[in-house]
């Protein structure tokens, strides 16, 4: 999978290809995704069956939350094939090696939650953000798996520091250099208003997300669920102690010493030493 550089790093050799689970997604994404491409451009289906799966604020707020679920897997039916490409190439890229270090379940738990996380933060942010910020920010309907690769960017430039991977499989970058390229862009997207169907801060949350949820074995998100385990478990040792104490302080027992006590001298009734 990798081999030594000559500065002493990791660097990527072929490119590895996805297990189970990961296969699994990219078929059921492109699945997906012909299906709303073939019914809306040659079956005469609307687009509105379309725009049911994507993110908008306003009616999650309603109660439609399964948006939240179902955005991630939303492509461009129309116009450009470019949007679904990018998601499953960025998917193949760097995914693989999570998987063979995580495993299937959490590879797949870090994929759905990701992409909760990252859309759930940008609905938020669009209803504390002022009106003509996030009109700018948030499109209305917002929908895509680019919130996805970047916490897999991130979270692959978290568990595998030190080693290198050629970037649009060319160019060699180190995990630090990719974590910086990934922000550097989110950033500048924002600053230069970029047409984002998946909306502007929806990466920043793919990034939170790949942070908390895979930086790291175990993650962040799991070393805080542990630290809180073991300080309930040291709170409840400690009340069970003193309830125990006090349980002994009101039976009005006492320790009565067996055999000699300590005030015994060897000496008899009459004071003298005993043979």
């Amino acid at each position: 999978m990798s081999r030594p550089g000559g500065d002493g790093m990791q660097v990527s050799g072929g490119l590895q290809m996805p297990g189970k689970a990961l296969k699994g997604v990219l078929l059921a994404l492109l699945a997906v995704n012909v299906a709303f491409a073939v019914a809306i451009n040659f079956g005469g289906a609307s687009a509105e069956l379309f725009y049911a799966l994507c993110g908008n604020t306003e009616k999650i707020l309603q109660g439609q939350v399964w948006r939240l679920v179902t955005a991630p897997w939303m492509h461009e039916p129309r116009g450009t094939v470019s949007h679904l490409l990018f998601a499953l190439i960025g998917l193949f890229f760097l995914t693989p090696q999570l998987e063979s270090q995580w495993g299937s379940k959490r590879t797949l738990r870090f994929l759905f939650f990701s992409g909760l996380i990252a859309y759930t933060m940008q609905a938020l942010l669009e209803l504390l953000l002022p009106a003509r910020f996030s009109a700018q920010l948030v499109p209305a309907y917002w929908y895509g798996a680019a919130p996805v690769i970047e916490a897999v960017a991130v979270a692959w430039a978290l568990s595998f520091r030190g080693q290198t991977v050629r970037l649009f499989f060319v160019l060699p970058v180190t995990s630090g250099m990719l974590l910086g390229f990934v922000i550097a862009m989110s950033v500048l997207r924002v600053l230069w208003l970029s047409n984002a169907p998946e909306g502007l801060l929806s990466p920043f949350g793919g990034m939170f997300a790949g942070w908390l949820l895979g930086g790291g074995t175990p993650s962040p998100l799991r070393r805080a669920w542990l630290r809180f385990r073991l300080r309930q478990l040291d709170a409840q040792v400690g009340r069970e102690t003193a309830d125990r104490k006090k349980r002994v302080a009101k039976s009005n027992f006492r320790v009565i010493e067996g055999g000699r006590s300590k005030d015994d001298d060897d000496k008899g009734p009459d004071g003298r030493w005993l043979n």
